[in-house]
């Protein structure tokens, strides 16, 4: 496993972390600012080249989670909960209880259940706002282990005192939350409260958790997840336009639910999710990708390779479903194959001499020059019903002052393909889960 994050310890860091400064609009919908990590606004100000260390080995950790979650016999959630937290995704701010306490957790689109650290607390990690007190909100209610709640919800015993449902969520580089589940009151800017929100009130929490966060916010498409629990009032929508990293602006992304969440006009390329199990991801179906004007397709799953004869471990990548959409994966991990297909591709393209990469983690990579930024060819994500051309920032991260590296990764032994972040930077990116469909819509989204 070292040898695979050592691989991504450059592209995550720079990924997006994001605090989310939330503003109510019209009640059909309403809006959430989210700062990227890396901006003057921040909480969590470092450098930027640090972050994409740091981010881009929790990166690879995000990406061995997934595999783990379709092995052994826990519930999906149980084995692991898909992202590392302190990933550098995004911070959303919102209001927790009555009366309501201001809290930082991460948002995230590969996750369910919102949790954040609470007192007592038993082990937890530093963060730096005060830690959640349950006593002192009118609106907690602890779910009691009778409650079809506590049965209905992934990952969930009954061995704690007083009966109380016990939740206890393990992360992939062994970070871990476990506590007491319950509802509570969340406000999402001024007035847009969700009341009797399930979540988790952690009382032990270790590992690779920011002092920026207090916690989690779910927004993936489990039944316990925040979008889930919305779903009547949003919709079944939102979206999100991730303003590209590159610099420290300060200009904030943007996270959109219900009404104002519909991604419309001239331009808008959409492919359907498809239902797999765990349901906590959204699915869709890569059939290949171009460099300049060379396509790679995948190959069509035959019934060998449906009993398990793939020996080169690609199953995954045919057929439909076969890659993930996160917000929480900076980096976009490819097939074995068609990773080096796309790589060769690329090297041919740029046609100049490669450098190795600063931080010894990601393949390849080049000096920051005007002239490689000339000769840096177009990229093609080709989606089921529709193409998704990418930016010259969207296929490559600076790793320093002086590198450009590219952010696509093999998936070798993580055994799924993630199209991450950095490739979804300066689209608008959209959700309905009524229709089954993400669109996507070329947008400067420091401007959306």
């Amino acid at each position: 496993m070292s040898g695979t994050m050592k691989l991504i310890k450059i592209a995550l860091a720079c990924a997006l972390a994001l605090t989310s400064i939330l503003h109510a609009t019209e009640a059909a919908g309403f809006s959430v600012d989210l700062i990227h990590r890396d901006s003057l606004k921040s909480p969590s100000l470092q450098s930027s080249f640090e972050h994409v260390e740091a981010t881009v080995q929790r990166s690879f950790n995000r990406a061995k989670t997934l595999i783990l979650r379709d092995g052994g016999n826990n519930s999906p959630q149980a084995a692991s909960v898909d992202i590392v937290p302190d990933a550098g995704e995004y911070l959303m701010r919102f209001g927790l209880g009555t009366p309501q306490v201001e809290t930082l957790a991460i948002a995230d689109t590969g996750s369910d259940l919102t949790w954040v650290q609470c007192a007592p607390c038993q082990k937890c990690f530093k963060q730096k706002a005060p830690i959640f007190d349950p006593s002192k909100s009118s609106t907690y209610k602890p779910v009691a282990c009778t409650s079809p709640t506590c049965k209905s919800v992934r990952s969930t015993s009954c061995g704690g005192a007083k009966g109380v449902c016990n939740y206890s969520i393990q992360y992939g580089d062994r970070s871990y939350s476990r506590g007491d589940l319950a509802t509570e009151t969340l406000t999402l800017g001024a007035n847009e409260s969700v009341p009797a929100t399930i979540i988790g009130c952690g009382h032990v929490d270790q590992g690779t958790f920011g002092a920026g966060a207090s916690g989690i916010v779910g927004l993936g498409g489990g039944k316990e997840s925040l979008i889930r629990q919305m779903q009547s009032s949003i919709k079944g929508k939102f979206s999100y336009c991730l303003v590209p990293i590159s610099g420290r602006s300060s200009q904030p992304s943007k996270m959109h639910f219900g009404d104002e969440a519909v991604v419309s006009g001239a331009g808008v390329l959409t492919t359907p999710i498809v239902a797999k199990s765990p349901d906590t991801f959204y699915y869709l179906t890569l059939e290949g990708m171009s460099v300049g004007n060379k396509r790679f397709n995948l190959a069509p799953l035959s019934s060998d390779d449906d009993e398990g004869g793939d020996e080169g471990g690609d199953v995954f990548q045919s057929g439909e479903g076969n890659i993930i959409i996160d917000s929480g994966t900076t980096l976009t991990f490819l097939p074995s194959e068609m990773y080096r297909e796309v790589e060769t591709a690329v090297k041919r393209e740029v046609g100049m001499k490669e450098i190795a990469d600063p931080a010894r983690q990601l393949k390849l990579c080049y000096p920051a020059t005007e002239e490689f930024e000339s000769r840096i060819p177009e990229i093609t994500a080709h989606f089921k019903g529709t193409d998704v051309k990418l930016k010259a920032y969207n296929a490559f991260v600076k790793t320093s002052e002086s590198s450009v590296c590219f952010a696509f990764a093999e998936s070798t032994s993580l055994g799924i393909a993630i199209y991450g972040n950095l490739a979804q930077m300066d689209f608008l990116i959209g959700y309905d889960l009524v229709k089954k469909t993400v669109s996507f819509k070329p947008t400067d989204c420091s401007q959306a």
